[in-house]
């Protein structure tokens, strides 16, 4: 052991011991605590030139008492930042939930699951959200009952309190103006509230929202929730005993897909859900008849909601038994071939568009057919913006992401937003659960008032053939072109 005295600018370290069992490297780590100089710029004179990390002490020369020379500069001062870290749970509230990426949960107040799962995937919606805004309390008509009016507010507030909150909302207000405006979803067991069907809590809201929202006060589209939602179906009605034919119109806010065993996947299904049989009485015949009707897609909506069939009465044990059949449905779907033949002429330059412009992402030549189209004249929108739900919309008016003088036309391209799953074996127990598609592309499954990020992936295995959670509803947006 040695000790030595080391000059450095103008100071001089005193008494400096060096382990001359350790090489030089160590006694250098020492000088960097004193003078704060890293060993790799430390430039220390001895004899026979500067001294070396792995020199041997023993052929340095190094005496007691010896006088060292150092050069180097020092490392800056590492001034504490003007502002220190910023936690999350410091953020404010609104900041947070931009932060997380996704909604607040919901409590579960008692069998509750049904109506958190179908608040949860209406809320994705932000069309509705955006009618919703608009909606005041004072914007009741004469023609709207005081408890739908109830039910929009409590709806629109509802969704305003789980966009700013981070921890899960008690949706006490909506629940006991639900179960006014509905009675059923009163109903008691022992004292406790009763499991109810999710697909009749949201199809009975979106009714509800359907007679407020285009209410002479409300200061909306008059079509708006079935410019977000309806879907328009033409039918042919014949009876193969009388010759009798006739055609129909009508609007409903989902497609039905039919299960039995011929059924594997959802397309399938929704091809059985477009035919039916009825008995009604025939004119020609004097009687009551078989008709079977047939029906076509007319008008694709911006959100197409689908509803797996999967629940019916079972007399023996008198409630809604369960289909537990795997029918699997994918991330994307395309209806094309259930549209009418005149949807399908309205859709095929947007889809020939779309075609070219995912072949140019993947490095393809584009169709002749839209070659003449300069880069810049066509972009792929989602559904938001739509105001026709024939396929197109007007270009009178310019809409976000939208060049002006150009219209935003559906493809019949559509891509999985939301599921709404049940585990169970009837429609009255088991589990509601919610998974959607959030706004940065991440899915989040909402158990009540438990948020869990989910893999893309995972979201199609949701697909039945066990007693795991299985779709029930699925909701899909609409992949637009504007051209």
């Amino acid at each position: 052991m040695l000790t030595v005295s080391v000059k450095w600018q103008k100071e001089v370290f005193k008494s400096v011991e060096i382990d001359t069992s350790q090489p030089p490297y160590v006694f250098k780590c020492q000088l960097y605590d004193l003078t704060g100089v890293p060993p790799e710029r430390q430039k220390i004179m001895v004899k026979g030139g500067l001294l070396k990390d792995d020199a041997d002490w023993s052929t340095v020369g190094v005496k007691q008492g010896q006088k060292l020379m150092m050069m180097g500069t020092a490392d800056e001062v590492v001034n504490a930042p003007e502002k220190g870290p910023v936690f999350m749970e410091d953020l404010p509230e609104e900041e947070q939930v931009a932060s997380l990426g996704h909604s607040a949960g919901l409590f579960n107040l008692g069998n509750t699951c049904y109506m958190n799962s179908t608040v949860q995937c209406l809320h994705s919606v932000p069309e509705l959200k955006s009618a919703l805004l608009t909606y005041s309390h004072s914007g009741r008509s004469n023609d709207l009952d005081q408890t739908s009016h109830m039910l929009t507010v409590a709806t629109r507030d509802l969704f305003n309190e789980l966009d700013k909150s981070v921890k899960p909302v008690a949706p006490m207000q909506f629940w006991m103006v639900l179960r006014k405006k509905y009675p059923q979803f009163s109903q008691l067991h022992n004292g406790v509230f009763m499991q109810q069907d999710a697909e009749e809590c949201w199809t009975q809201l979106l009714y509800t929202l359907s007679q407020s929202l285009q209410s002479p006060g409300s200061s909306v589209n008059v079509d708006t929730v079935k410019d977000i939602f309806g879907i328009e179906l033409a039918s042919r009605i014949h009876c193969q005993e009388s010759g009798e034919e006739s055609s129909e119109t009508e609007s409903t806010y989902s497609l039905k897909c039919h299960i039995s065993q011929e059924v594997n996947h959802l397309h399938e299904g929704l091809k059985h859900g477009l035919k039916s049989e009825l008995e009604k009485a025939s004119p020609a015949l004097g009687r009551s008849a078989i008709y079977f009707k047939e029906s076509r897609i007319n008008g694709l909506p911006r959100y197409l909601t689908i509803q797996f069939v999967r629940f019916f009465w079972k007399r023996e044990s008198n409630q809604k038994a369960k289909i537990l059949r795997k029918v699997d449905y994918p991330l994307e779907l395309d209806v094309y071939d259930l549209c009418s033949d005149e949807l399908r002429k309205r859709l095929e330059g947007p889809r020939q568009v779309l075609r070219d412009e995912e072949g140019k992402k993947l490095g393809l030549k584009a169709n002749e057919k839209s070659s003449s189209s300069k880069d810049g004249d066509v972009k792929t929108t989602d559904a938001e913006g739509l105001s026709n739900a024939g396929g197109e919309s007007s270009a009178a008016t310019s809409q976000e992401g939208v060049p002006a003088g150009k219209e935003t036309c559906l493809t019949g391209v559509y891509d999985l937003v939301a599921v709404l799953t049940h585990k169970g074996r009837s429609a009255d127990s088991g589990h509601y659960v919610a998974w959607v598609k959030q706004e940065n592309g991440k899915w989040i499954e909402f158990d009540d008032d438990n948020p869990i990020p989910q893999r893309e992936e995972d979201i199609v295995k949701l697909s039945g053939g066990g007693d795991w959670h299985m779709a029930y509803i699925c909701m899909y947006k609409a992949r637009t072109i504007s051209m």
